[in-house]
């Protein structure tokens, strides 16, 4: 399964859910929506409004959600 984290800089979640991924051994792939008007685009377009929004498989969600990124583990 790909993981992907949409984040942005100074993000405090941001940070916290690539920590955690990295110290569950989860690998990912980041994305800067400061950075890509694509991918800004398509979390505005799931209905997302907040960072960082992290897309595993066929599941999305916004924020640090330590219980959703167990279940990816």
């Amino acid at each position: 399964m790909t993981v992907t984290v949409y984040s942005k800089p100074n993000c405090v979640q941001c940070t916290a859910t690539k920590t955690y991924l990295t110290n569950k051994g989860i690998a990912f792939n980041t994305v800067d929506i400061s950075q890509d008007i694509e991918a800004f685009d398509l979390v505005i377009s799931k209905g997302f409004k907040s960072a960082p929004v992290v897309n595993a498989g066929e599941d999305w969600w916004a924020g640090f959600q330590p219980d959703l990124l167990d279940n990816i583990a």
